[in-house]
């Protein structure tokens, strides 16, 4: 089995269930650190021509990371191409052993029960926050309705303030933001890499979690500890 992947958290699952099945991934798979892979591009902007030259018997891609014309391309060039969607984190679960299957996986790898497991394990929380949280600024760009991060969040107790909006990403101007006074401002480090130094001062005088992005929006290994670690940042926030 030859598989290029075209979405991070995608080619991190794959190359650690199935060793030697990945030959390709984007520019942006920055996990396993020790990924030698052919890379194809952006997984806004792949290079078909490199994909095709692979010669993959599959290609992993999601329906919100990846642009549908890109897929098209790829299967009018005669390429398998199975498009994940992820909206909560139970769909991670189902989605992420397809994959796993369709890569070649012989078996359901022991990470992925694990972070199934530390997700059942949850506590109903004992209070419930309000959150802000942007993922993109010049312009601020914050979650909507139906995420994946959305539903991450509302398990932790974390129920951010545009879940109902029309969009799923929309764009809110900063006064708004502020207006809406949450109980906390959630920075993730990716896709814009919020740091102590860019983002909170944006929010003076409420209080912000700097988050990791791969925990708060990849479904792959890390959502084993991701309950874990998000929590602790989200707790750290409050003191």
């Amino acid at each position: 089995m030859r598989v290029v992947s075209l979405v991070p958290s995608l080619t991190e699952a794959v190359a650690v269930s199935v060793p030697g099945a990945l030959v390709g991934a984007t520019d942006w798979c920055t996990h396993p650190a020790d990924l030698d892979v052919v890379r194809v591009g952006g997984t806004k902007n792949p290079k078909a021509e490199r994909i095709l030259a692979l010669a993959p018997d599959l290609v992993v891609a999601n329906e919100e990371e990846n642009r549908a014309p890109d897929l098209a391309a790829l299967r009018t060039a005669g390429v398998e191409v199975l498009v994940t969607e992820v909206r909560d984190v139970p769909q991670a679960f189902r989605e992420l052993d397809r994959v796993l299957r369709a890569c070649g996986a012989r078996g359901r790898p022991r990470w992925l029960d694990e972070a199934e497991a530390a997700w059942a394990a949850l506590p109903v929380p004992e209070s419930r926050r309000t959150a802000v949280v942007p993922v993109w600024r010049r312009p601020w760009m914050v979650l909507g309705r139906d995420t994946f991060a959305g539903d991450v969040l509302a398990r932790l107790g974390v129920d951010h303030v545009y879940a109902s909006h029309a969009e799923r990403y929309p764009r809110i101007p900063l006064e708004e933001l502020r207006a809406a006074e949450p109980d906390v401002v959630v920075l993730p480090d990716e896709p814009y890499r919020f740091t102590a130094d860019d983002g909170p001062e944006a929010f003076p005088g409420l209080p912000c979690a700097l988050v990791s992005g791969r925990h708060l929006t990849w479904y792959g290994p890390s959502l084993a500890e991701a309950p874990r670690l998000l929590g602790a940042a989200l707790r750290a926030a409050h003191r």
